[in-house]
């Protein structure tokens, strides 16, 4: 599951075709089968067979320069349903959730299956991902994304139709004793008791929200629930850099804001957090009316 594939390129493959002026598109091969541009006809079976990293050229005479895709580039080109995970965020998320090789992992709101991708390639071979999405249509996008990327059903994973949350069965064995709990969903906070009750002691809360009236009410839920640590909040800016010689400047586009992301650790059941010393700045707090 976790291994790149290498060889000669095959039917039922996603690759990535990249035109001479950066434009890139993602097509799955199929024999027989053509690919349509503003430049000519491209046919599937000039790529099938060939090796990775080779340059094909359209009826036109454009060359286009065919790759297997990265993680990130797939996941970006790939078909939605939700919103996909940015793979700045992507990144972040697996690094300061810390999501290692065998972890046991919870991601509610699978969506298109973007993050799925990402937290497989984390947890290997050896661990698990159980990911939650309550639209069907949804899951059924975010499955066909993963098996198209993988090759095939992950071992390691099990997608859930189903809502995460209030209601959900707590006697569940298999709804237990996680290392990660990934929420990506609207209102997180909704789910803060129920990503308590799955976590094991010492495990790790994730959430990616887009606003900042989201933002500030995880925070203050997950304080307010008691058996966490204090929570960190952050979000992530990358900018290109346009390099031709001694032409060195910023891109004129970057990609800025996309969400923020907010941490916090379990803490052992009966085990109250320490009090905050630092003091709110003036008006933080809503006054009663």
């Amino acid at each position: 599951m976790t291994k790149p594939r290498r060889g000669p390129l095959m039917p039922g493959e996603p690759v990535q075709l990249t035109d001479p002026k950066g434009r890139t598109h993602l097509i799955t091969l199929r024999a027989g089968a053509s690919f349509h541009t503003h430049q000519g006809t491209l046919s599937h079976d000039d790529i099938i067979g060939g090796p990775d990293g080779n340059v094909v050229r359209s009826g036109g005479g454009t060359p286009y320069v065919v790759f297997r895709p990265l993680l990130a580039g797939f996941t970006l080109a790939a078909k939605r349903g939700a919103a996909v995970v940015y793979p700045k965020d992507a990144a972040q998320i697996v690094a300061f959730a810390d999501v290692f090789p065998g972890a046991r992992v919870l991601e509610a709101g699978a969506g298109s299956g973007a993050l799925s991708c990402w937290l497989l390639r984390a947890v290997g071979e050896q661990g698990t991902l159980v990911s939650f999405e309550r639209r069907p249509d949804f899951a059924e996008i975010a499955r066909r994304n993963v098996e198209l990327f993988f090759g095939g059903p992950p071992p390691a994973w099990q997608l859930v139709t189903g809502e995460f949350g209030p209601g959900m069965d707590a006697d569940d064995p298999g709804l237990a004793d996680f290392d990660r709990v990934i929420l990506d969903m609207l209102a997180p906070w909704d789910c803060v008791d129920a990503t308590a009750l799955v976590l094991a002691p010492g495990g790790l809360a994730c959430c990616y929200v887009a606003t900042t009236t989201q933002l500030s009410r995880i925070v203050e839920a997950l304080r307010g629930h008691g058996g966490f640590d204090e929570p960190a909040a952050w979000e992530s800016l990358t900018r290109g850099w346009h390099v031709e010689g001694l032409a060195v400047r910023p891109e004129h586009r970057m990609v800025g804001h996309t969400g923020f992301l907010v941490t916090a650790r379990r803490l052992a059941p009966g085990v109250v957090p320490p009090p905050r010393r630092r003091r709110p700045a003036k008006g933080a707090q809503e006054e009663d009316r």
